[in-house]
């Protein structure tokens, strides 16, 4: 899953998925459907911002796993919203990146395959650390095997709070605290 991506593999994505979203308006154009084609601009809009917002995060590697996730071979469809466009005031990059990770090949292997499977992850960097809110919705085969991963010390510097679990979703924060990352 971790896979290690080029400047051509990833521009190769990039064009894949914007010609499939000029497709899209296209068709919906050919069927004379005026406001699905303002909807999808919006979608396109937004999706953008938060590409955007993510990127000034200051964190490039957690940026990146996030940016390329929907591309790699997951059983689920990754969604982020960041809420706070202050950069990130933690240097541990590659501890958030090495966990979510992680955290996505854990999930991917409790998760039953290519059911409508659906994670999301809304980023809040204040002055003090940064928080993720984790919000797992889809089918977990067996949602008590997860809660050892969950449970487990992340590190140092991450913290994992208020986890609810059953058999359709998965709901937990994690905590980075500026003042355990040295800074």
């Amino acid at each position: 899953m971790n896979k290690d991506w080029n400047t051509i593999e990833f521009l190769r994505h990039v064009r894949h998925d914007w010609l499939n979203k000029i497709q899209l308006i296209k068709g919906n154009l050919d069927l004379n459907k005026p406001d699905r084609v303002k909807e999808i601009i919006n979608e396109i809009i937004t999706e953008t911002k938060q590409e955007a917002k993510l990127s000034n995060l200051d964190i490039p590697q957690f940026a990146t796993k996030l940016l390329v996730a929907n591309w790699e071979n997951y059983y689920f469809r990754l969604e982020y919203e960041v809420l706070a466009e202050e950069k990130c005031q933690i240097t541990e990059d590659e501890t958030l990146t090495d966990w979510i990770t992680l955290f996505f090949e854990t999930l991917n292997q409790h998760i039953k395959p290519f059911a409508d499977n659906h994670l999301f992850i809304s980023i809040h960097s204040m002055v003090d650390g940064l928080r993720l809110y984790v919000d797992f919705n889809g089918i977990l085969i067996n949602a008590e095997s997860m809660s050892p991963f969950l449970q487990q010390p992340c590190s140092k510097q991450l913290m994992l709070e208020n986890i609810e679990i059953n058999n359709k979703e998965l709901v937990f924060e994690v905590w980075m605290n500026r003042e355990k990352t040295g800074k």
